[in-house]
């Protein structure tokens, strides 16, 4: 089996070197661009495992280019941008990043973070790769949700690991600690925005009450339950 493939799309010369000699001496393959029209060009002959996204490219928006990626890519999204605002950092995760890193930054913490993201449901076994749940169904193949008037909703890599954490432990609590072991996270802050970030977008995808949902459910103080009815082909 070959090893992972991390690709790392930044303008700057020594970044893409120091991540790439970083990433290849911890045992991945690595590609790296300076420009998004060539690292998209890359996507259609190849699939990576993680993408390193800075977000002040050249020639396009970085911002575009995650949320792209969430929706039409099953590989992790790692942000690496100088951006530290609060609000840049939610905006990337909202967009569907799976982890946002700020410059400067050392190696060795995104190859740390590049591993957590290897540790997470997308190495689980693919033959489950379609759920049903109360009307729902969700194909995590193709990244959708179909609901039961036959409406079709994309959802991103991101929002797919909390949604099928879920669907494998219905009816059963989830507590932050879990979900940060589950999913390879960095427990902190950062980790517990993403985390209601997600859910977030996901309660919206399943049209849910935001006062009252019925399915992903918040136990204050303790963490969260999905009360859906499960089957899985």
């Amino acid at each position: 089996m070959s090893p992972p493939l991390v690709t790392i799309l930044d303008d700057e010369p020594q970044i893409r070197a120091m991540l790439s000699d970083a990433l290849q001496d911890a045992g991945f393959r690595t590609a790296a661009f300076a420009r998004a029209t060539e690292f998209e060009a890359a996507l259609r002959r190849t699939t990576p495992d993680v993408c390193l996204v800075d977000l002040g490219l050249p020639d396009r928006d970085g911002l575009a280019v995650v949320h792209r990626l969430a929706l039409e890519s099953g590989a992790a999204i790692i942000i690496i941008s100088g951006r530290a605002q609060v609000q840049d950092r939610v905006t990337g995760l909202e967009l569907g990043a799976d982890d946002y890193i700020i410059k400067p930054f050392d190696p060795i913490e995104v190859v740390a973070r590049v591993r957590a993201r290897l540790r997470t449901p997308k190495t689980q076994d693919r033959a489950r790769s379609t759920a049903h749940f109360n009307g729902w169904i969700a194909q995590f193949d193709s990244y959708i949700l179909t609901a039961e008037d036959g409406t079709d909703t994309p959802f991103s890599h991101a929002e797919g690991e909390v949604l099928r954490l879920f669907l494998e432990a219905p009816k059963r609590l989830i507590s932050r600690q879990q979900m940060q072991e589950s999913l390879g996270g960095v427990a902190g802050d950062s980790f517990d925005r993403a985390m209601d970030v997600r859910i977030s977008r996901l309660r919206t995808k399943l049209r849910e009450d935001p006062k009252n949902p019925r399915l992903i459910k918040t136990i204050y103080g303790a963490g969260y339950i999905f009360l859906g009815d499960v089957s899985w082909q």
